[in-house]
């Protein structure tokens, strides 16, 4: 009888921690995403300030209700803006955002191959 009583102790015990594991890791994501307000540099996983600590616990409750992250963040864009996160969503608002780099990279590829292409006949002729 002690045996199955120490069995179901170690199987429960093995399980919550397991738990405890999954929703540290899930904050620790959701943490490693959202930029600290004060420290500006710093994402709330880096940062200390009282900022960070107050949204890490709202972040925790948000979880504890059993929230998704999308909805974590789409509570957090609504009270703090988009600016709050690091990957903000692609939008109307932040198009050129997304955009501009691929079409830099592009259009210098394309004034790239040009003068490659008009020195090459310069050189034959």
């Amino acid at each position: 009888m002690k045996i199955k009583k120490i069995i179901l102790i170690i199987y429960f015990s093995f399980f919550v921690s397991l738990y405890a594991y999954e929703n540290y890791s899930g904050a620790s994501e959701i943490y490693k995403n959202l930029r600290c307000l004060i420290c500006q540099g710093q994402s709330i996983a880096d940062s200390n300030s009282d900022f960070a600590v107050t949204i890490k616990l709202v972040v925790q409750d948000l979880i504890s209700e059993k929230k998704t992250n999308d909805e974590i963040y789409s509570f957090l864009i609504s009270k703090y803006g988009e600016w709050i996160v690091y990957q903000p969503s692609f939008n109307k608002n932040n198009f050129l955002l997304w955009t501009l780099p691929y079409a830099v990279l592009v259009l210098g590829g394309f004034i790239i191959f040009f003068i490659f292409r008009k020195n090459k006949y310069n050189k034959v002729n």
